[in-house]
């Protein structure tokens, strides 16, 4: 009887996890091991000073009489109640996991993130060096390791711990989210598709093979690929919200944040317009899309608040796939990890890139994100330092001069702040955002072109890092066409620089790594997502040379229903002088003689006075303006770089007839719309870039209109490339053309 009673005293003093430990090995956790004979509750655990002696003393005395009694216990378990407990023992994990991680929500926790970031500081101040640097700071950046001047930008250790994906776990309400279904789930059937070596070895030598289709809404689209197998499709007519795949909050948030594009048609069930369903199927299945239709005035909104979708739910199934790999490696047994099974992550953190031009489009992308994972819930998300984010990348409409007057598309273009160097990291978890994180432990980057060239840098430059881009699965290119305004370089040495092999490791688990990122073949996984407004032989060359992606490109095609020309107000006389050109490298050289030996001359007599002529490129213009100084030819001239007091000079001695020539750029144009007076001779050394410039220019001749109509005259130059569909560089001209001369057929044309 006392043996029983002892070995009934013994059960009722251990807990689930020793009788669960008890079961499967038979004796105590060494944990658990008692001191002296009286009995302690295990969880406290305090030691006398000479623990190790009498703990040593014990076990050799009390060990065959405590094993015998350990089996006699076993045998009088049975197998319910080893059930009951087991399921309790799941239940009680799973809630210390979920405690553990609304613990980690509480930012002001000093001590949570003491213990978090420590692991993680030496490695903040290596990688920080260079995107830290502070705007306006001319990219000189502190050194790596500097204790004297802490970068002011990037920097934030209050909360570094809360998004580091290698100490979270997965929230319980997130737990449904993170079982993604391989057979369905268009992110883990891309990121696990593996590619074979004789196929990258085979991809230059491969026909690009292409099929047309035509959807209801986005038009005639093209479907292209290098790789052997292209596979197309078409919208279905109904489809459920829950076969995209989603992931949480996502499913009820979209449709409340989506809610100002429905009110339009409320017989829809749909939570998508028209437009934003074709394009999110596109960019569900992972492919490359081109779509040159995206203007401020229509359809801006709607593709913005569809590619954030499609970036969020990238950023949140990613993460949630590394957070459950990370219970599940704590989970396991030490010697039984299998790490090909957890490869789940680039080479860096930064999963999206997000190029826009302003900073006005950044801030209303970060709304985006942040109304995106709160919809209708009573409880907000945590956003770090969301007041410093809306003070730099806000504006104050007072700045704004009241009496400025421009046409739609300026105002909607340049609404906002309208800086265009600037760079942000966004890290996220479920219910949190840290903005201004450290771009190496950052989810989503958020940058203009003018931005990530300050911090890539060029050849020979100490001070430069691109190994932040090393890892980029979705780049997002929006609005293109203002990047041929600004500088188109910045985008091209972007793009060069774009899934290169990293120079530093920066601290990464390599067992965690997928197998393609290792192989250098992540630009064949990278899906590119460009927005723009126009078809230009610049933008389509950069979606036909850098996209890559192993699912295919998709871009659209629409021939112009309307031209531009048709919105021309005054009766004007267009004459359009065809110009030959040898090759494509000989068509710059060929449009300046052409203009200086056949147009020209035409325009000196002193009768071909107030001549406009409209310049697109900047080169184009440097090269007249040395021309017309050299011939002392009487002209003025108006740029993007001339300054204020120098541009009314010019505007005054032009509407005088001071100056018989004014050369203007179109970038002028295009940032400062103003109405140049005193027109009666319009030349256009090439073909606008945005068509509507056209009516714009035409339009300005009526501003001082004094009886000279019958004199009027427009001439437009183009190159017999500008007609031919299987050039790749004349092919988007041909666009251009169509914009320009579709809805009115009487036009005159004139060849040399």
């Amino acid at each position: 009887m006392g043996k029983r009673a002892g070995r009934s005293q013994l059960l009722s003093t251990l807990t689930k996890k020793q009788k669960k430990h008890l079961r499967d090995f038979g004796e105590e956790h060494p944990f658990h091991d008692r001191v002296s004979g009286k009995e302690a509750k295990p969880q406290i655990c305090q030691l006398s000073e000479s623990s190790d002696t009498s703990n040593s003393e014990s076990e050799s005395e009390s060990e065959p009489e405590q094993v015998s009694g350990y089996h006699k216990l076993l045998a009088t378990l049975k197998n319910a109640s080893e059930e009951e407990e087991e399921e309790e023992e799941e239940e009680e994990e799973e809630g210390s996991v979920h405690d553990a991680e609304m613990n980690k929500e509480d930012v002001s926790s000093d001590s949570f993130v003491e213990e978090e970031t420590a692991a993680e500081s030496a490695e903040m101040k290596e990688n920080v060096a260079i995107p830290g640097d502070p705007e306006g700071s001319g990219g000189e950046e502190q050194p790596a390791g500097s204790s004297q001047k802490p970068p002011t930008e990037f920097t934030d250790a209050q909360h570094e711990s809360l998004f580091s994906l290698e100490t979270n776990f997965l929230e319980e309400e997130a737990g449904d989210g993170s079982c993604l279904k391989v057979s369905q789930d268009p992110f883990v059937q891309h990121v696990n598709k593996e590619l074979k070596e004789k196929e990258i070895q085979a991809l230059p030598a491969n026909p690009k093979t292409t099929h047309q289709l035509k959807w209801p809404v986005m038009g005639q689209l093209v479907f292209s690929s290098r790789f052997q197998e292209m596979e197309t499709f078409k919208p279905p007519k109904d489809f459920d919200l829950r076969l995209l795949h989603l992931h949480k909050p996502l499913e009820s948030t979209w449709t409340k944040t989506n809610g100002q594009f429905l009110s339009d048609s409320p017989k829809s069930n749909s939570p998508f317009t028209p437009l934003q369903k074709e394009l999110f199927l596109v960019m569900n299945s992972y492919r490359d899309l081109f779509y040159p239709e995206r203007t401020a005035l229509r359809h801006g909104e709607e593709v913005r608040h569809v590619y954030c979708l499609h970036a969020l739910n990238h950023v949140l199934k990613a993460n949630a796939q590394v957070l459950s790999n990370n219970s599940k490696r704590r989970g396991q047994k030490p010697g039984l990890c299998d790490d090909d099974g957890f490869r789940d992550q680039g080479l860096t953190r930064p999963k999206v890139l997000i190029v826009v031009p302003f900073r006005e489009a950044a801030l209303r992308v970060v709304q985006l994100f942040i109304s995106l994972l709160e919809g209708d819930s009573k409880k907000k998300i945590i956003v770090s330092n969301k007041k410093r984010f809306q003070s730099e990348y806000g504006s104050d409409p007072e700045e704004r001069p009241p009496n400025l007057k421009r046409p739609e598309d300026y105002e909607a273009v340049f609404v906002g702040n309208i800086d265009d160097h600037f760079r942000i990291g966004v890290a996220i978890l479920q219910r949190s955002i840290r903005l201004y994180a450290p771009f190496y432990s950052s989810d989503i980057l958020l940058a203009s072109p003018l931005g990530l060239r300050t911090i890539i840098g060029g050849e020979g430059e100490k001070k430069r890092d691109f190994d932040f881009l090393s890892s980029i699965e979705l780049l997002i290119i929006d609005q293109a066409d203002i990047y041929l305004m600004q500088n188109w370089e910045h985008v091209l040495h972007l793009m060069n620089h774009m899934n290169l092999l990293p120079l530093d490791s920066h601290g990464v688990d390599f067992s965690r790594v997928r197998m393609w990122s290792l192989n250098n073949w992540a630009r064949y996984y990278r899906q590119t997502l460009l927005f723009g407004a126009l078809q230009d032989a610049q933008i389509n060359s950069v979606f036909n040379k850098y996209c890559v992606n192993l699912q295919g490109q998709v871009a659209v095609r629409n021939v112009p229903r309307t031209g531009s020309i048709s919105h021309v107000l005054v009766q004007l006389p267009h004459v359009f002088q065809r110009m030959d050109s040898e090759s494509l490298a000989t068509v710059i050289d060929a449009r300046f003689n052409f203009f200086v030996n056949k147009i020209l001359p035409q325009y000196r007599d002193a009768v071909m006075s107030h001549t406009l002529i409209y310049v697109p490129s900047y080169f184009d213009f440097v090269r007249l303006r040395n021309y017309f100084k050299k011939e002392e030819l009487n002209f003025t001239h108006i740029c993007e770089y001339t300054q204020k007091s120098a541009v009314s000079r010019a505007r005054h001695f032009f509407l005088q007839g001071e100056k018989q020539f004014l050369l203007l750029t179109e970038r002028f144009h295009f940032y400062k719309r103003y109405t140049i007076k005193g027109i009666r001779n319009l030349i256009f050394y090439e073909l606008p870039t945005y068509p509507h410039f056209y009516s714009d220019i035409c339009n300005m001749l009526r501003a001082t209109s004094r009886g000279e109509e019958a004199t009027w005259t427009c001439t437009v130059l183009y190159t017999n490339d500008s007609l031919n569909f299987n050039s790749n560089y004349g092919e988007p001209q041909i666009y251009q053309m169509m914009f320009l001369l579709l809805g009115n057929p009487t036009i005159h044309k004139t060849e040399s």
